[in-house]
């Protein structure tokens, strides 16, 4: 088994969690902080310091901890291990718009690392609405809790979690105001999504294999489809997304990111920059989508009435908290196209929404039909392209459709797929993606994290589409029954091509 040349090497530290008794923290951070311990990945010395409005005791927030990862842990919880993980878990209470609240954060955080001998290494994961980031950060610097990028004293790092903004204006506030205190080289925007086994997968399936990277351009793809799609409705987080909507929650980020990752270029080496640079030369190959365009390249619509598992379901615009008139989509498809020398020509379809069929994610790369000869030569019924699927969730991992005979003297033949699942393969369970990115900030590895440029090339093509459907917008989007695969007008845009949406 080939092992990496630089493997990572997590150093001490403590990650400070603002959001410390979130969802996010007890359903993702402190599971995969304990999970990397289990694994024996964690460094030998780490604190975990939550914060938030919320009055908690230490006793409390371990009780809150066990208790998640109890719940939301792919590994149970190990008595041998609990009471030292248990004994690293601290929580201090404060509001993030209070000057006084940092202070108390610095005296119990260098209490902390007196206790426990920590070198001083901080990570400081803001959990919390895009609105508070600037106070956040701000505080941080004013307590002095922030030190400077330096290959000999301690360092600190900060994680940024999505959404980054709304749209362009508001991403570079958010983009300005951390990088008034954190070098560029300190900031780690994270998109769970890159974290995940299948997508780090791509880049190693890609240029690992030589099979691949000789067709993988516009002479042999025809196109690419790219699904993200979600069973349930907004549920409880109808407030958020009527501020967001299915583009900015995730075209803008995950599924841009997947399009990178499948589009870039090779990098020569697998340093963070390198890598990086390679992505942000693909958004800067995509070709805008404004004005009119917007009807011709783009398609949203929102979930109707309609029942899941014989349960009735109200459409989206019936559901609480959101408008009655809401032109919020909770599904977008669009069509696109990189402009390079690669994928000149090649489409790129695009989809995501809520309330659909099932809960699925995956990247198919569909080549070009062979001739219309030998065992093609039947106009009536065509033989069906080779696919390769790149499955991201629920399962992790890759299937590719070829054409065989079928046994018998006939010479008749079918499609079949050859499947490889990461589960089965490897006969151990995939670490959960917060984990290895957890795991890459400690190491101070930043490939699989969003750069600032990223994040603001992502929003200028965005925001290029929502100002279209501003401009050209309708009063009533179309809807879809919940359960179903989307509107009707999702399949003419690619129907339109002579092609058709990939059944999952």
């Amino acid at each position: 088994m080939s092992e990496p040349t630089h493997p990572l090497v997590p150093q001490p530290c403590t990650l400070v969690i603002f959001g410390g008794s979130g969802d996010l923290a007890r359903r993702k951070l402190i599971p995969a902080v304990y999970n990397l311990l289990l694994d024996g990945i964690l460094p030998p010395n780490y604190a975990i310091l939550g914060n938030g409005r919320t009055p908690l005791s230490d006793a409390d927030f371990r009780q809150t901890a066990r208790e998640a990862i109890a719940k939301y842990s792919r590994q149970k919880i190990s008595e041998k291990v609990w009471p030292d993980f248990e004994r690293r878990l601290f929580f201090v209470a404060g509001s993030l718009q209070d000057p006084k609240a940092y202070k108390a954060l610095r005296q119990r955080l260098e209490q902390i690392e007196t206790d426990l001998k920590l070198p001083g290494n901080r990570i400081f994961y803001l959990a919390i609405p895009p609105t508070s980031i600037a106070d956040a950060v701000e505080g941080l610097r004013s307590a002095g809790l922030v030190q400077p990028p330096s290959s000999e004293g301690p360092f600190s790092r900060v994680i940024v979690e999505k959404p980054i903004g709304r749209d362009l204006d508001s991403a570079r506030k958010i983009n300005e105001a951390v990088s008034r205190v954190f070098d560029e080289s300190q900031i780690f925007r994270i998109d769970h999504y890159l974290g995940k086994e299948t997508v780090q997968n791509l880049l190693v399936l890609r240029f690992a294999n030589s099979i691949f990277e000789p067709i993988w351009n516009y002479k042999f793809i025809d196109h690419v489809q790219i699904t993200v799609a979600e069973a349930e409705g907004v549920g409880t987080r109808a407030t958020y997304y009527e501020e967001a909507g299915a583009l900015r929650d995730m075209v803008q980020n995950h599924i841009l990111q997947l399009l990178c990752l499948v589009a870039m270029e090779p990098p020569h080496s697998l340093d963070a920059d390198v890598v990086r640079n390679a992505r942000m030369e693909v958004l800067r190959c995509l070709r805008l989508i404004t004005g009119k365009d917007v009807e011709k390249y783009t398609v949203r619509a929102q979930y109707g009435p309609g029942k899941v598992k014989g349960a009735d379901v109200p459409g989206y615009r019936r559901e609480p908290g959101v408008k009655p008139d809401s032109t919020i989509e909770t599904y977008v498809a669009i069509k696109l196209f990189v402009e390079n020398w690669r994928w000149s020509g090649v489409p790129w379809y695009l989809r995501t929404g809520k309330g659909l069929a099932k809960r699925a994610s995956e990247i198919a790369v569909f080549f070009k039909p062979i001739p219309q000869i030998l065992f093609n030569a039947n106009p009536e019924a065509p033989l069906d392209p080779n696919i390769l699927v790149m499955k991201i969730q629920p399962e992790e991992g890759l299937t590719l459709r070829i054409i065989c005979k079928v046994p018998g003297t006939k010479a008749k033949t079918n499609p079949v797929e050859l499947h490889f699942l990461y589960g089965e393969a490897f006969a151990v369970p995939s670490p959960e993606a917060y984990e290895r990115l957890l795991l890459d900030v400690m190491a101070g590895d930043a490939s699989l994290f969003m750069r600032r440029d990223a994040v603001e090339a992502s929003w200028a093509w965005i925001t290029g589409i929502l100002e279209g459907w501003d401009t050209f917008g309708t009063k009533w989007l179309p809807e879809y029954p919940v359960g179903s695969w989307g509107p009707v007008e999702a399949n003419r845009l690619i129907e339109s091509d002579g092609r058709a949406w990939r059944t999952l």
